[in-house]
């Protein structure tokens, strides 16, 4: 059994490590809070909610359940530290849980590679300040990003409310210019469920945010990362 422990800020759409966990053979996703207030989906707040003196102390908790690898779930509060911000985050928990470490918005970087996907779209809960914060990220990253959205939801609480209509009429009116993927970036929103439906109406990859955390928490743990109905990222191709 591969453990991936997953730092989670607040309370709204953990519940996909337990749907993942069930769907993927010999792997273990717990969760420890590394934040109880509102996530709201604003630069200043997402910048308190990724400090090292929010993220070292669940890192440490973290490494009392002896994972293979450790991951900052959350994106908003990993990119609006910048590419190099972003991997200095992944070494402050790396260092305080004594495994290796990384974070979503790290994930999807990794993600699209894996794929061979250079161009991208963006569909995002987020404000559209905070939207800009991850297209520029991924462009200093190297990736191309056709089209971005943003859909104004105040937090990440608001986001884990969201019900699977909403997630799928949010990819479906998203801008895609010549995107070969679509990006949904909030772990705060529940997308597991949907994504086979997304692929099939896109005929594209789809990367959602709990499901590139829960792909790269297991390729640094060694795992293979394969399974059925999690999109073309489990395909292991």
């Amino acid at each position: 059994m591969v453990t991936v422990a997953m730092l989670y800020p607040g309370h709204s759409a953990e519940d996909e490590f337990s749907t993942l966990q069930s769907r993927i053979r010999n792997a273990a996703f717990p969760v420890i809070h590394t934040w109880e207030g509102a996530t709201e989906h604003d630069v200043e707040a997402l910048l308190e909610i990724g400090s090292r003196q929010r993220l070292v102390p669940p890192a440490r908790a973290a490494a009392q359940l002896h994972p293979d690898a450790v991951m900052w779930a959350c994106t908003s509060g990993s990119f609006v530290y910048g590419w190099d911000g972003s991997s200095d985050q992944a070494h402050w928990v790396e260092e305080a849980a004594g495994v290796s470490s990384s974070s979503t918005s790290l994930a999807f970087v990794a993600a699209a590679h894996h794929l061979g996907v250079q161009s991208v779209a963006v569909a995002a809960t987020y404000p559209h300040d905070v939207t800009a914060e991850f297209v520029r990220y991924l462009g200093d990253a190297g990736l191309t990003v056709a089209a971005a959205s943003a859909h104004d939801v105040p937090s990440g609480e608001d986001a884990g409310a969201l019900g699977p209509d909403w997630v799928l009429n949010l990819a479906r009116t998203a801008e895609l210019g010549d995107a070969k993927c679509l990006l949904l970036p909030d772990t705060a929103l529940h997308t597991i469920e949907v994504l086979p439906d997304l692929e099939a109406a896109f005929g594209m990859p789809v990367l959602t945010a709990n499901q590139v955390t829960a792909w790269y928490g297991l390729i640094l743990a060694g795992h293979p990362a394969t399974a059925d109905g999690l999109g073309a990222l489990f395909q292991g191709r």
